[in-house]
């Protein structure tokens, strides 16, 4: 029995019968052990959140040169939006339509296409645009006879920018029998998000009446 208490408490003390440098030795190989684990986790980490940047950068880039292909009903050509880049074919349909709506109506007409026209206004010029085609419908009211035509000239060019498409246009005015005639530029202001066409401004210049 004394043998086995000899051997069992050897073996609760694993220092016992060693130097006392051999005890700051195993702490010291103990420490430097953790702290190559630490650094090693810590390499880990960082890899694992430059996976993530690479990741999410190829996934952006990704999303911004996706096409998004639009067609209307009885449409051809090619209509779509890269990222926010719209084709010109795009924005040529986008013009057509918006002349159409905002320049072409009566008193019969106007409500409809005016509403139809609010549907394509970013919300930060929805109020400005509202007020101003409710104006014109309130100016149809007085005068049920009036209507308006309004076409793209096709001796001038449709020019465009990133955020403007500035559109020459003839336009003709009926009330009551009297027809008169003005030439001018339609200002288009557009936005495209995620994909959308938005109408941010739509303002008249340069209007005069014909001479001839």
């Amino acid at each position: 029995m004394p043998f086995l208490k000899r051997r069992t408490g050897a073996h609760d003390d694993p220092l016992a019968g060693k130097p006392a440098s051999f005890g700051i030795h195993r702490y010291l190989q103990g420490s430097a052990n953790l702290f190559e684990e630490n650094r090693l986790l810590k390499f880990a980490i960082a890899g694992m959140f430059g996976v993530t940047a690479v990741l999410g950068t190829l996934i952006y880039t990704t999303n911004q040169n996706q096409r998004t292909v639009i067609v209307p009903f009885g449409a051809s050509g090619d209509l779509y939006i890269t990222g926010n880049a719209p084709s010109a074919a795009y924005l040529r349909t986008m013009t057509r339509n918006i002349v159409s709506l905002a320049g072409t109506y009566s008193a019969y007409s106007a409500d409809k296409q005016f509403q139809e026209l609010l549907s394509l206004a970013h919300p930060s010029a929805y109020n400005g645009m509202r007020d101003t085609l409710n104006a014109i419908l309130d100016e149809l009211a007085d005068n049920p006879t009036l209507s308006i035509a309004t076409y793209i000239r096709p001796d001038q060019p449709v020019t465009w920018t990133a955020s403007d498409i500035v559109v020459p246009v003839e336009k003709v005015r009926v009330i009551g029998g009297v027809i008169r005639k003005f030439r001018g530029n339609l200002r288009i202001g557009y936005a495209i998000d995620n994909g959308r066409f938005w109408l941010t401004q739509l303002t008249e210049e340069n209007f005069d009446a014909e001479t001839r």
